[in-house]
C-alpha cells in the first residue's frame, strides 16, 4: 500500500496552493497513514453524529482556513438523518431518523452553511402528534394512544402506509432536484432556499415499487433507475426505469418516465434487496444478493401487528449471488447465468465494457448476513469495545471486481473466460451453462470498509478508470478518507483525530488533464473542537488538504449528496 505524508509534501495544484497554505496544514497535522494504522476511539465522541440537530433559520458564515479553489462556486448539498426521536419515541435504525438537508455555499472564497428538515408527511405529522406516525425502515409506528380501542383495532388494518422519509440522497431529474429514500416517493426541493415543494409518487408513472436511491445520470441528463415490481405472471421482477431529460416544452420529464427493461427475480415472492447497479455505455449490469424481502411477510405482519421493514429481510442462504446483464439501447435482457459466492453489496463503484468483457466493480460485504443487522443505533452509540466487539461478528467488507464475458459458448467448459490481461478475475463454464464469477479483490482490511464510493463521474463514468475515493468505516464508524488505484492496489488515506468525516464528493478542475485532477469535498464532524463541524476540501491526487471551512454548530452524520455547479 502506498503511503504520503502530506505534511511533506510540495505539488503543484491548481490554483489553490500557496506556500502559507501549506503551512497551515502543517499547523494542522493531516497525516497520511497506510489503511492498516487504525485510530481507535475511546472517548466515543463518534455518539455525537447520531443525535438530533435542529434546523437553522438563516445561513451561518464559516471560517476558512486555507484558501477556496476559485472554481467551487456552488453547493454542496447532503441529505442524512437529523431528528433521532419524537417526543418520548426513540427511532432505532440508522436510516430511521428525519431528513435533514444540508448545504454549504461557495461565493468569492467564502463560505455559509445552512440546513433544514425536509418537510415530508414523515415529519411534519411525527412533529404535529409528538409521536412516530408512519413506520420506518426500523421503528415501527403504533396507533394513536388516545384513540378508543375500536379505532386504534382497525387502524392496524389499513394497509401499509409507507414512509417518505428521504433520508438517502438528492439528484437533478431536468431542471428540477429531488430528495430520495428507497420508497415509492420522492420529494422535490428547493436547492437554493431548501424548501420543501412537492411529493411525487413514482407509480403514478411506472410500474415500480420503489426506486433506489442512486441513479446513474448521462450528460445530457437523462436518468436512470431501478426498483422492484410485479413482473409477468404475478411474479416479482426489477424493473429498469428511464427520465429523459429537460423537455422543450417545459413539461415534467418524470410523467414520460417508462420501462426500458426487466430482471427476472430468484424467487417469485421474494425479491432481492437494491440498492444501487452497474451501467456501461452499452449495458446494464444488476447483481441479486440473497438478501431477500419476504414480501407475504411483509404485507400480513405489517397489516395485522404492525412490523417495520427490517422484520422482513432475510437471508436464502443457498442462492449465491446472481449477475444479470441487459442490453441499454434498445432494452433487452441477455438471459446467461452468472453466478458467484454469496455477498451482500449496497454500492457499485463504476462499470465499463473491454475488449468483449463487462468489467463490475463495487463494495461487497462477505457472506449472505444483512449488514444492516448492525446498523441499529444502539449499535453505533456503544463504547468503543462495544462498537469493535458487533462488529467483529459482522460480515467482511472487500472492494472486488468481478468480470463477465459477453461471448460465452457451451463448448468452453471448465475453461477460465476470461482474457483481460490486468485481471486475475475469472468467469468459469460449468456443465449445466451457468458460468461462476471469482473476483479480484482490490481492497481488504479487517474491519475496515471502503464504503460510500465516488469516481470523477462526469467523465470516467461507465468507462475504464483509475481511481475510486471512499469513505473509511471502521468497525462501522466513518473516521477516515481513502483513495484507491483500483489498476495497482495502492491507497491513500486522509483521518485526524476524534474527526468523522462523509462520503467525499469529487469536483474536476475545469482545465484538469488527469483523471484526478480536482478536489474531494467532505463535511467533518470534530464534536470534541472548538468549531465542531467544518467543510473539508482535499487535493484529490494526494489527499492533502486545501481548506476547510468550519462552523459553529454540530453536524449529524450524512449520507449521499452532490455538488451543484
Amino acid at each position: 500500500m502506498h503511503c504520503i505524508n502530506t505534511t511533506a509534501l510540495s505539488v503543484t495544484q491548481h490554483n489553490y496552493n500557496t506556500k502559507s497554505d501549506q503551512l497551515i496544514q502543517l499547523k494542522k497535522k493531516i497525516t497520511c497513514t497506510i489503511v492498516t494504522h487504525l485510530f481507535e476511539h475511546p472517548a466515543g465522541s463518534y455518539k455525537k453524529i447520531f443525535e438530533t440537530c435542529e434546523d437553522l433559520s438563516e445561513p451561518l458564515p464559516a471560517t476558512v482556513t486555507g484558501r477556496i479553489p476559485t472554481f467551487l462556486k456552488g453547493s454542496l448539498l447532503r441529505l442524512g438523518p437529523g431528528l433521532f426521536e419524537v417526543g418520548d419515541e426513540p427511532f432505532y435504525h440508522l436510516f430511521d431518523g428525519q431528513a435533514l438537508m444540508h448545504k454549504f455555499d461557495f461565493k468569492n472564497g467564502q463560505v455559509t452553511y445552512y440546513r433544514k428538515f425536509i418537510l415530508t408527511d414523515a415529519y411534519v405529522r411525527a412533529i404535529t402528534e409528538k409521536r412516530v406516525v408512519i413506520t420506518e425502515f426500523g421503528t415501527c409506528a403504533y396507533p394513536d394512544p388516545c384513540k378508543n380501542i375500536f379505532s386504534r383495532f382497525f387502524s392496524y388494518f389499513k394497509g401499509v402506509e409507507v414512509t417518505d422519509n428521504c433520508l438517502v440522497n438528492v439528484y437533478p431529474v431536468g431542471e428540477d432536484y429531488y430528495a430520495v429514500t428507497e420508497t415509492n416517493y420522492i420529494t422535490k426541493v428547493n436547492t437554493d432556499t431548501l424548501e420543501t415543494l412537492k411529493k411525487v409518487d413514482m407509480c403514478d408513472y411506472v410500474n415500480i415499487n420503489g426506486v433506489t436511491a442512486h441513479p446513474h445520470i448521462e450528460k445530457d441528463g437523462t436518468v436512470y433507475n431501478i426498483g422492484n415490481c410485479m413482473g409477468k405472471g404475478a411474479t416479482l421482477a426489477y424493473n429498469i426505469v428511464k427520465t429523459p431529460p429537460t423537455q422543450k416544452d417545459k413539461s415534467d420529464p418524470i410523467e414520460k418516465s417508462k420501462v426500458v427493461v426487466q430482471f427476472p427475480s430468484a424467487e417469485r415472492f421474494k425479491p432481492s434487496y437494491v440498492h444501487s447497479f452497474g451501467m456501461s455505455e452499452n449495458y446494464f449490469v444488476f447483481v441479486e444478493t440473497p438478501v431477500k424481502i419476504n414480501l407475504l411477510k411483509f404485507l400480513s405482519a405489517w397489516s395485522i401487528r404492525g412490523s417495520n421493514y427490517m422484520d422482513c429481510f432475510e437471508s436464502n442462504e443457498s442462492q449465491g449471488t446472481l449477475f444479470h446483464i441487459a442490453k441499454k439501447d434498445p432494452g433487452e435482457y441477455i438471459d446467461l447465468k452468472f453466478k458467484g459466492a454469496p455477498i451482500g453489496m449496497f454500492h457499485h463503484i463504476n462499470t465499463y465494457e473491454d475488449q468483449g468483457f463487462i468489467v463490475v466493480d463495487l463494495c461487497s460485504w462477505k457472506g449472505f448476513e444483512f449488514v444492516y443487522n448492525y446498523l441499529w443505533l444502539a449499535n453505533l452509540r456503544a463504547n468503543w469495545e462495544e462498537v469493535k466487539k458487533a462488529a467483529m461478528m459482522a460480515p467482511q467488507p472487500e472492494v472486488r471486481r468481478y468480470v463477465i464475458p459477453l461471448d460465452v459458448h457451451k463448448e468452453e467448459q471448465g475453461k477460465n473466460l476470461v482474457s483481460l490481461p490486468y485481471t486475475t478475475a475469472t468467469a468459469t463454464m460449468h456443465a449445466d451453462g451457468m458460468i461462476w464469477l471469482e473476483p479480484e479483490v482490490l481492497f481488504s482490511g479487517p474491519r475496515q470498509a471502503f464504503e460510500f464510493p465516488q469516481i470523477n463521474y462526469k467523465r470516467y463514468g461507465g468507462k475504464n478508470y483509475t481511481y475510486a475515493y471512499g469513505l473509511g468505516l471502521n468497525h462501522f464508524i466513518p473516521d477516515r478518507i481513502c483513495k484507491l488505484n483500483v489498476k495497482t492496489k495502492e491507497t491513500w488515506v486522509w483521518q485526524e483525530p476524534d474527526s468523522y468525516p462523509s462520503e467525499p464528493l469529487f469536483v474536476q478542475t475545469p482545465d484538469g488533464v488527469d483523471e484526478d485532477d480536482g478536489v474531494l469535498l467532505t463535511i467533518v464532524a470534530a464534536p470534541g473542537s472548538q468549531r465542531p463541524g467544518y467543510l473539508l476540501i482535499l487535493n484529490a491526487k494526494d489527499l492533502s488538504e486545501v481548506a476547510r471551512a468550519e462552523v459553529d454548530c454540530t453536524i449529524p452524520v450524512t449520507f449521499h449528496g452532490m455538488y451543484k455547479p
